[in-house]
């Protein structure tokens, strides 16, 4: 879903550009091989300089090794600017987002891969600055603070990773000027936050979440992946497994309600629901019969925890950090007793030597 924050840009001055042949969005089936790779861009002037003639500058920040769950992100990127507008993907690898020197030494860098992913999906240029360039100072003394947001999950294991992360993307939104920018519902804490920032710090961007890819198993694609041998890369899809077992148990359980408040109000409810023909009221007829939506939150958990307790206990094992069922506007916690509303279920969790996030947007009291 996009959050539309502030106004868009204003248009920019025209910089100097070589002209070139307007670029048709890359089909989602064409091959990388057969599509020209992004511009290099290096520096903040290389990117002045490439400044779009007319329409939209749509921005896709990463930090590289692209895979297809930015692709997608890039031809959304695409179909915004559309054919007279300009994609822009940015490569950083940020230090200030990791706590320690291992994990950023460790994390993957193709830039060329990168290059021709991008052109492939329909970017115009890759902005790939050397860390002098973005921090030509060295580290910044003055950040921005991701406040008590910032601190829960994701920012509770990782101390001050928010920090980093809104201190990059903020000056990669003052170095791109985009009218929009894309980012991957699967770091949602990450968006939400991103989303805040623009909000309360009134920057002029439109900022896109773009839905989470999956491999054909479920498995969230993540350039952390590929850390993953074939034993751990089963145990991994534990994650997904137990988001989508609670997001089944979420359905049944209001499905269950809604039809019971079908019923005579004269009947016992577990009877009446017995009389429909609902398989489970009779192996189990008290719990269908106290089916209401206060019991969501809680057998939302339960059906997750129950997947990865199991996982825990494989070889190899997994290494829950946490799984929370959060707020998406704050990431608090949502209360036993809540009965309506959106909220995202959360997991984050170590498989060997990898840590893996995933998530999944849940909506309390629907019907169906």
């Amino acid at each position: 879903m996009t959050d539309t924050t502030g106004t868009p840009g204003t248009p920019r001055p025209t910089a100097p550009r070589t002209p070139t042949a307007p670029r048709k969005p890359a089909e989602p089936q064409t091959p990388a091989a057969a599509q020209p790779a992004a511009t290099l861009l290096r520096t903040a002037a290389e990117l002045g300089a490439f400044a779009p003639l007319k329409g939209v500058r749509a921005v896709v920040m990463t930090m590289g090794a692209l895979h297809e769950g930015h692709a997608t992100l890039v031809r959304a990127a695409r179909a915004a600017a559309g054919p007279d507008g300009q994609v822009v993907v940015t490569v950083f690898v940020n230090p200030l987002q990791f706590g320690e020197a291992a994990d950023l030494d460790r994390y993957p860098r193709t830039l060329d891969a990168d290059l021709a992913v991008a052109g492939a999906a329909g970017a115009d240029a890759v902005f790939a600055p050397s860390v002098e360039e973005v921090y030509p100072g060295g580290e910044p003394q003055v950040r921005i603070s991701a406040g008590p947001m910032g601190e829960r999950l994701e920012g509770a294991s990782r101390p001050g990773h928010f920090d980093g992360m809104l201190t990059v993307v903020a000056k990669l939104l003052h170095l791109t000027r985009p009218d929009v920018a894309f980012f991957g519902q699967k770091d949602a804490q990450q968006l939400a936050l991103i989303r805040r920032m623009v909000r309360d710090l009134n920057f002029p961007v439109e900022i896109a979440g773009v839905e989470t890819v999956r491999e054909p198993d479920g498995l969230a694609l993540s350039s952390r992946n590929r850390f993953l041998d074939a034993e751990e890369r089963h145990t991994a899809l534990a994650l997904s497994r137990a988001l989508f077992a609670a997001r089944d148990r979420l359905a049944a359980q209001q499905a269950l309600h809604a039809r019971a408040q079908t019923t005579s109000a004269t009947t016992g409810r577990a009877a009446a629901l017995t009389a429909l023909g609902e398989a489970r009221a009779a192996a189990d007829t008290q719990a269908v019969a106290l089916a209401r939506p206060v019991d969501g939150p809680s057998a939302v958990r339960a059906a997750a925890l129950l997947i990865l307790d199991d996982a825990a206990a494989a070889q190899p094992p997994l290494a829950l950090d946490y799984l929370a069922l959060v707020d998406p506007a704050d990431f608090t916690e949502i209360p036993d007793d809540r009965t309506t509303g959106e909220a995202i279920l959360a997991v984050a969790a170590r498989v060997g030597r990898t840590r893996l996030i995933d998530n999944i947007p849940l909506t309390f009291g629907a019907t169906t």
